[in-house]
């Protein structure tokens, strides 16, 4: 069986509620739902989908490469919009960063997130080419 790694982000969140950042087992990594908010606690694009949209991916791309992953990795996408009429800002900024990639996604409206002014939240799924 393949050793399990976890990557923690230091959040309090994560001893409160029992989670990581995200979980390596193998040549998988999944990383657990995301939002806009920097290593400061931060939030990165007050009001715009766009720019929590690409935060969030390069938020994702760092724990990807501490794992030694890269974006072409990345096979499934999952996004939890606030506002689902905003998709294409949204895509748009998917679409910058998965373009050529091409992995599987979800959009998903959802009522509400922890903290009203996180619009979305993404997590994904990656898997290492032998």
């Amino acid at each position: 069986m393949d050793k399990r790694i976890i990557y923690a982000s230091g959040a309090k969140w994560e001893d409160i509620v029992g989670y990581s950042r995200a979980v390596q087992v193998g040549n998988q990594i999944e990383i657990s739902g995301t939002v806009a908010v920097d290593e400061n606690g931060t939030l990165v694009g007050r009001g715009d989908h766009y720019l929590q949209a690409q935060f969030i991916i390069q938020k994702i791309e760092k724990v990807l490469v501490k794992a030694g992953f890269e974006l072409k990795d990345v096979v499934r996408t999952r996004m939890f919009v606030t506002d689902i009429s905003k998709w294409e800002e949204i895509g748009k900024a998917h679409g910058e960063f998965f373009h050529t990639i091409k992995p599987v996604t979800s959009m998903i409206e959802i009522s509400k997130l922890i903290d009203p002014e996180h619009l979305l939240e993404i997590e994904v799924t990656a898997i290492k080419s032998n």
